[in-house]
């Protein structure tokens, strides 16, 4: 296995809001040019074109709408957030939760404006019906252990190693990412060691009084 994935989202946290959305990435793309490892950032909105200006690094949406151009005031479109310098998304997160054929339909809109997707679920069943749609990563959390501090590698381990083992029977080109609950060493080892190929994380980092110090500390062990 080569080197882990990491995606850091913002949400909607004071931290990563405007200003903050850049410093946070800049944190990220030093760490990411030390190790080697991708780390990709997931802003809010209004701060995709910001950041990406700013920052020579991976920057996804925190959600896609599954709507072309035309009469879809509020709606979020692919074209507008590749052209503001997105390169993937963030589908179905378990705060913006979406139908089956919702998902669906933001995954088809991904793909058609060449955006990386990440669907995000919940379970093992969950997990395998978003492999069998082709993203390119699928993000297991449970919505409880979400900003728990309690990561799931070690909550509930048999839940991402499940996800793993669904995910190759389904679709072997799509990877898994770990979420919920990640913020130290020992949590991206953990996920790595069950099976996952990366990890999505949010508070630990960007609420971190140092983020580039938290995120040195999470590839420690990698």
């Amino acid at each position: 296995m080569g080197l882990p994935f990491i995606v850091l989202n913002y949400k909607t946290y004071l931290q990563g809001t405007g200003q903050g959305a850049v410093e946070i990435a800049k944190a990220c793309k030093a760490v990411s040019e030390d190790s080697g490892i991708e780390i990709a950032v997931a802003p809010q909105l209004p701060d995709i074109y910001r950041v990406a200006s700013e920052v020579e690094l991976p920057v996804f949406s925190q959600h896609l709408d599954g709507i072309g151009a035309g009469s879809f005031t509020g709606h979020i479109f692919g074209k507008s957030i590749k052209d503001a310098g997105a390169v993937g998304t963030l589908i179905n997160h378990s705060e913006k939760r979406l139908t089956l054929a919702e998902i669906e339909a933001s995954l088809k809109a991904a793909k058609k404006f060449g955006l990386r997707s990440i669907i995000c679920t919940n379970n093992v069943p969950t997990t395998a019906a978003a492999a069998a749609l082709g993203p390119d990563y699928v993000a297991i959390e449970p919505p409880e252990l979400i900003g728990s501090g309690i990561p799931v590698s070690k909550a509930d381990p048999e839940i991402v190693s499940g996800s793993v083992e669904a995910v190759a029977k389904i679709n072997s080109q799509v990877k898994v990412l770990c979420g919920a609950g990640i913020s130290k060493g020992e949590d991206l080892r953990a996920a790595l060691d069950l099976g996952s190929q990366g990890v999505l994380l949010a508070s630990g980092i960007v609420k971190a009084a140092d983020p580039k110090a938290a995120l040195e500390d999470l590839i420690r062990l990698v």
